[in-house]
């Protein structure tokens, strides 16, 4: 039998004897003029270029290539620069071959091979073949073609790339200027804008005649030359322009008006990106004019809206972010068109998901009930993550307190679907559910109720539901024996969540249902004793204790009490700083986000005196900070983060401190709360300081010889918290200073209070200087 062998394709070399073959081919053909020649020479550079395309090197035949590019036939003229491009600009020494080539290409009596040559020419980019670039260039510039002038005015910006000083003193941006204010053809005008903006930006820098000239650029007489002209443009000529615009300050709100009334049809165009640029230059210029800006708002809803419905669902995502963004700001007005944000089968899910934040957003008194129908459609979707958001986007809703009562129906009925995705979304939602509106938990627990615990296997579900079962014990008949054969599964659960709920659930069932609970009690401490994966010196001993172990050796410094109380341990700062500085999974938990939907935290009164056992609890957390998407804190979340404005620095100023300041716990919190932050700073702490935090009295001691006092510390690796206090020398002035020093990055961040903020710098001054010799000496 004889085997089958597969014919060599015609595109794929079987060895290097085929590139030679081309190679022989190209250099018979190069001085023929048979008629017939040139389809032979086409078939021949396709051949070529298809190997080229492959990755196989046909660097050899480049000689041949450029010796059979004389000819009048444009289409070999195409194939020859495509491949001259790609070879000449990584190997200077062909590119050599090609100058003469090309420059003769440039002078040809074809436009289109003037510009295709002009074009190939500007692609080399070998900065030693710069002085062959100037003179077709300024050629092409003063081109007849609009063709040839619009390749050369992008050209110019290649060759500043190359050689700046080479393009400046040819004079082409002058020359570019006087085109882009002259010339008829639109395309030539957009890439001479284009050009002269990339290369004023860039000459800014060094030259300022390039700057002022960058600054002409945004002057009224070439803004309102652009604006009359933008219908002429394409879109991408459009879009530069508008940007543009948003960069020119009009001096009076007439002038305002009169741009708006320019780009009213610009809203209408049917390119996405056009009508994009647009709505941002309306909402940008229209900021300091409250009435007119919500006018914008319902003027640009419907070109939004059509381009949502339109193009691709990469662009229906383009456009929806930006509706997002509107939405947050102004859902009242999207509430009617909650119908534009329903989900389409055949959308991607990153789509359907910003869909449904923003029906959650626009969901109110009139619409809950069509919205809720909506997502209780896509609950029992086969997309699985789909129906989880669906699920979380009507938990939402119900928290935000519309038609609550069929809500609550609605999510008991999920629960007879029977899919386990369904379910444990579901029991997470009821629990939140109940503990906003716990006047719904008999029509809850009666169907939770039902639901076995074995058939439970995501940990946020199981927890929720283990919380059910302590909170309701004395609703729910089985909450004792259920919670008894979890705790005898202890050892099977892997999730700490679980654990941690299963233990508050069965103490509380407890003190509920003693009896039928206390040996349930008995195992579940039991076993959560033994559950600590940490050994015991690991928080009894002092150097081990907790993140907020704050000083207990303070008794060196005055605090205007005697006997006992002179040394102080942790006292709780103003409530209102402690919320700010929570963590986001934090704010969750305790409703401290500003999403309408959590609960209310129980007010703090700062007059309470603090028993031991509460300290743990009050003491500010110091995980790593969040900002707040909530326009509300935003500013404070700033500050708290260091992102304040910094002073410039200057020579340390001579400020006196008092050696032995007196201030008690309960002055510095009230003046803490008081006060408001004088600066928010960033100070450095040397590798030997951070290495000498192992103790933390060291550092203590150390500013005390800077006349700082501290009155609360603590922490671990790698974030140590302190709250220090100083005294001017001669007057009752105080500082207040919060620093947090992160030991992996060597930094610490200020926030400081004074009661004189005048001299909030010198002291910071004074404080960054006794914190950056620390470990030093």
């Amino acid at each position: 039998m004889i085997p089958f062998q597969r014919s060599a394709s015609p595109s794929q070399p079987s060895g290097k004897g085929d590139v030679v073959d081309v190679k022989l081919q190209l250099r018979q053909l190069a001085g023929s003029r048979a008629p017939g020649t040139d389809d032979s020479k086409r078939d021949l550079f396709k051949k070529v270029l298809s190997y080229m395309t492959i990755g196989i090197d046909v660097s050899s035949v480049f000689s041949e290539m450029v010796m059979c590019s004389a000819t009048s036939d444009i289409v070999l003229k195409k194939m020859c620069y495509l491949y001259v491009g790609n070879y000449a600009k990584y190997n200077p020494d062909l590119a050599l071959l090609t100058i003469n080539f090309l420059q003769r290409d440039c002078k040809d009596e074809d436009p289109m091979i003037r510009g295709l040559a002009l074009r190939s020419l500007c692609m080399l980019r070998v900065p030693n073949l710069v002085e062959y670039l100037v003179g077709p260039l300024a050629l092409g510039l003063k081109d007849k073609s609009s063709y040839v002038r619009m390749v050369a005015s992008i050209g110019v910006v290649k060759l500043y790339h190359i050689s700046a000083p080479t393009c400046v003193d040819a004079d082409f941006p002058a020359i570019l200027k006087q085109l882009m204010l002259h010339d008829q053809d639109a395309q030539v005008v957009a890439n001479c804008l284009f050009s002269l903006q990339e290369i004023w930006s860039l000459e800014a820098n060094t030259s300022e005649e390039a700057s002022r000239e960058r600054e002409a650029l945004l002057s009224k007489p070439v803004i309102y030359y652009f604006l009359n002209r933008i219908k002429d443009f394409n879109e991408w000529a459009q879009c530069i322009i508008l940007e543009m615009v948003s960069k020119y300050v009009p001096p009076d709100h007439n002038e305002i008006f009169d741009i708006m009334n320019l780009l009213e049809d610009r809203l209408q165009h049917a390119n996405g990106a056009v009508v994009l640029a647009t709505i941002k230059l309306f909402l940008q210029l229209t900021l300091d004019m409250t009435d007119v800006h919500q006018q914008v708002y319902e003027r640009i809803k419907a070109p939004l809206l059509t381009q949502v419905s339109s193009g691709s669902p990469e662009q229906s995502f383009a456009v929806l972010s930006h509706l997002h963004l509107l939405v947050m700001r102004a859902p009242m007005l999207f509430s009617a068109d909650y119908k534009h944000f329903y989900c389409l089968y055949n959308e991607p899910f990153y789509v359907k998901k910003l869909k449904l934040e923003m029906l959650t957003a626009v969901a109110n008194e009139s619409n809950t009930y069509e919205i809720v129908t909506e997502l209780c459609e896509y609950a029992a979707n086969v997309d699985i993550p789909m129906a989880r958001e669906s699920i979380r986007a009507v938990g939402k809703i119900a928290l935000q307190q519309y038609d609550v009562n069929a809500i609550v129906d609605r999510l008991l009925q999920f629960l007879d679907l029977e899919k386990d995705h369904v379910t444990a979304e579901t029991l997470v939602l009821v629990k939140d559910l109940l503990r906003k509106y716990p006047q719904w938990s008999r029509d809850c627990i009666a169907v939770v109720g039902n639901i076995s615990s074995k058939n439970i296997q995501e940990p946020k579900a199981k927890a929720a539901l283990i919380w059910m079962l302590g909170e309701y014990a004395q609703d729910m008949h089985d909450a004792p024996y259920v919670l008894e054969s979890l705790v005898e599964n202890w050892e099977d659960e892997d999730s700490a969540e679980v654990r941690l709920h299963l233990l508050t659930s069965v103490v509380k069932c407890f003190f509920k249902r003693p009896p039928e609970t206390q040996q349930a009690l008995g195992a579940a401490l039991a076993a959560g004793v033994a559950d600590f994966h940490q050994p015991s010196y690991m928080f009894t001993d002092k150097e081990y204790r907790g993140p907020f172990a704050f000083s207990e050796e303070l008794g060196n410094m005055s605090m205007g009490v005697e006997g006992a109380e002179t040394i102080v341990s942790s006292q709780r700062v103003e409530a209102n700083d402690k919320d700010l500085l929570l963590s986001a999974s934090e704010k969750e938990d305790k409703g401290l986000s500003n999403n309408d939907s959590a609960y209310n935290a129980p007010a703090y009164d700062g007059s309470l005196s603090l028993a031991p056992s509460q300290v743990q609890s009050d003491l500010v957390s110091l995980e790593p900070q969040l900002p707040s998407q909530s326009s509300q804190t935003s500013s404070v979340i700033d500050d708290l983060l260091g992102l304040g404005l910094s002073v410039a620095s200057t020579p340390a100023p001579a400020l006196k401190l008092n050696a032995k300041p007196v201030l008690d716990p309960n002055t510095f919190q009230q003046k803490w709360r008081q006060l408001s932050v004088s600066l928010s700073e960033e100070a450095s702490i040397s590798p030997q300081g951070v290495a000498a935090l192992s103790n933390l009295q060291s550092l203590l001691h150390h500013m005390q010889g800077h006349s700082i006092q501290c009155i609360a510390s603590g922490g671990q690796s790698p974030n140590f918290k302190f709250f220090f206090f100083a005294q001017k020398s001669e007057e009752p002035s105080l500082f207040l200073v919060e620093c947090i020093i992160n030991s992996s990055s060597c930094k610490a961040q200020l926030k400081i209070k004074a009661d004189d903020e005048s001299s909030s710098f010198a002291f910071s001054k004074v404080f960054k200087s006794a914190l950056s010799s620390y470990g030093m000496a």
